[in-house]
């Protein structure tokens, strides 16, 4: 559909860019939705056809962003209002990094689909435990800072990231790597890189996003 077909049908909408902004929020408790079934299964080794199905929601991720873009490039046409123009910036900053996390979610999938047996985080890397759950942790109070703007918690997780999750996924990775750090099986140390690897990024699209509440737009998705 071209964008003046989307004009002309959305010309009589109200608020567009709320709409887009309300729409990435959805777009994020998806993601959050996946990723957090993405590590159960990961635990749990479950059976290929509930893994492959949920390997596709990524789709419906896919879909968010689209229509996010568009009602964004469609409230600047109609409107001809560039006092806004921030917000408009910021959402096409932000769909990008929930549309990352949900490639990474399932990047977690084919983990689980490509590892035999269940993966039992705690038991074989506790450190590798701190990190899921603090990501997991993440998601909620990304959202919740979403919801209320609150910028004192956006700040505190993303000052954060680098300690608790970046920090920690390079000192595993990097001992793997020198020969310092090995499991039981090649299979086990090969999916405890990767594992630490997707989560570090996770991690670091969630913190991309959480800037967008305290950043300018050109220092999104770093330290300012």
């Amino acid at each position: 559909m071209s964008i003046f077909k989307d004009l002309m049908q959305l010309w009589k909408s109200e608020d567009l860019l709320s709409q887009a902004w309300e729409e990435s929020y959805q777009m994020l408790t998806l993601s959050r939705e996946m990723c957090i079934q993405a590590i159960r299964k990961l635990h749990e080794h479950d059976n290929l056809t509930t893994l492959r199905a949920l390997k596709d929601r990524d789709v419906e991720i896919n879909a968010f962003q689209k229509n996010v873009r568009r009602k964004v490039v469609t409230h600047f046409s109609i409107k001809q209002d560039v006092s806004n123009l921030s917000s408009g910036l910021v959402l096409i900053n932000m769909v990008v990094d929930i549309e990352r996390i949900g490639d990474y979610s399932k990047n977690i999938v084919d983990l689980a689909m490509n590892y035999t047996g269940s993966f039992h985080v705690e038991a074989i890397s506790q450190e590798l435990h701190e990190i899921e759950t603090e990501v997991e942790d993440r998601f909620d109070k990304t959202l919740e800072a979403i919801h209320t703007q609150d910028s004192e918690v956006a700040r505190q997780l993303y000052l954060s990231y680098k300690e608790l999750i970046s920090e920690k996924s390079d000192r595993i990775v990097n001992s793997i790597i020198a020969g310092e750090l090995t499991y039981d099986t090649g299979a086990t140390t090969a999916a405890v890189a990767l594992y630490s690897r997707y989560l570090k990024r996770i991690g670091g699209h969630l913190k991309n996003i959480t800037t967008t509440l305290v950043n300018p737009v050109e220092a999104i998705g770093y330290i300012h």
